[in-house]
């Protein structure tokens, strides 16, 4: 089990460390080769649960959230253990790790678990969604629930959607006021194929790199450029080691919020019903903070001596159209028409 999971981050890295993916990669790992890895479950049981960014992401306030009611709600007998900043690895490791049993809960970007169910990354097209609303009504349907289904398998439940914003373009060197300015930047992205898509169509070197090591890097001078949404941006004071904002919104960035499936299975129906309920107020809290975070927080990365630049994303927006024939055969196009009816209303 151990091994295949290790194997799994390689193959991982491999794939998505190449631009322009010609065909959407699946898992490599089968279904049934992610068996339970506990036979039972002893109390006091401490989950970890790791995500990629710091304490003061709205992920992390979200969860330490969860945390208190979790542990108020069972009476200490179910402790979340929480490890930000890549503690427990990248995201890629950390979503593995649901499968090799190293992590119990983690929280990432939908399109990085596409490796192991590519239909649950669909939300991630580029300008799928124009704001909020629109996204969350799509996250929350019924359609997202069955797909969501399709991680069982991999041995992850999803509890709730946690909200990442919409992702933005910051580059070190020169703003980006319209598409040709992206031209042959190497700009760094997480571990999620539609990103790196959307970037190569728009004439950037996409490269995956864990976020945890994505300052310093920019730092040392190994990427031009990196996209992150706006509270990621001011949070994570990657402000400090880039110049220049271009709110290009090219990506709605959903994170389902998972739990290991065989110890989801083994937890009592009590214990279950807590960590549910807490979870969507999470989710909640998460979201209002998402929301509000990224409308104040342009003036504030302006105070920080941010330039920011607001391009017609009309031309974005056209230039990433290849992006959907690359993944259509991976949604379907009845996937894609529910997506189209819930975004308009």
């Amino acid at each position: 089990m151990r091994k295949a999971g290790l194997l799994l981050i390689t193959v991982l890295f491999l794939l998505t460390g190449c631009a322009k993916q010609q065909q959407p990669q699946t898992a490599t790992v089968e279904p049934e080769e992610t068996e339970s890895v506990k036979n039972e479950l002893t109390y006091p049981l401490v989950l970890k649960a790791g995500y990629s960014t710091g304490k003061e992401d709205p992920r992390g306030v979200a969860l330490q959230s969860m945390k208190e009611a979790i542990e108020a709600g069972t009476d200490g007998q179910v402790v979340l253990e929480i490890h930000p900043a890549g503690e427990l690895g990248s995201d890629a490791e950390l979503i593995a790790g649901l499968i090799t049993g190293d992590v119990d809960l983690t929280v990432s970007s939908a399109g990085n678990y596409a490796l192991y169910a590519p239909r649950v990354g669909v939300s991630a097209l580029p300008f799928l969604f124009q704001d909020f609303e629109s996204a969350w009504a799509f996250i929350d349907s019924d359609v997202m629930k069955d797909l969501c289904a399709e991680l069982e398998p991999y041995n992850m439940h999803v509890l709730a959607f946690f909200d990442n914003g919409f992702r933005c373009v910051t580059t070190t060197d020169r703003p980006v006021k319209s598409v040709s300015d992206m031209e042959g930047l190497i700009i760094r992205t997480p571990d999620n194929q539609i990103v790196m898509e959307t970037m190569s169509e728009l004439g950037a070197r996409p490269r995956s790199y864990p976020f945890a090591q994505l300052k310093q890097a920019l730092v040392e001078g190994e990427f031009d450029a990196q996209e992150n949404p706006i509270p990621v941006i001011f949070n994570n004071g990657l402000y400090e080691v880039q110049n220049y904002l271009s709110i290009t919104n090219h990506s709605y960035d959903a994170m389902p919020l998972t739990i290991r499936q065989d110890v989801w299975e083994m937890l009592p129906e009590e214990y279950r019903a807590v960590i549910l309920t807490a979870a969507q107020e999470a989710q909640t809290m998460n979201r209002e903070m998402v929301a509000q975070q990224t409308e104040m927080f342009v003036a504030f990365l302006e105070e920080k001596d941010m330039t920011v630049d607001t391009p017609d994303l009309a031309e974005f927006a056209d230039a990433t159209k290849g992006v959907m024939d690359v993944f259509e055969n991976v949604y379907g196009e009845e996937l894609l028409k529910v997506i189209e009816e819930l975004r308009t209303k």
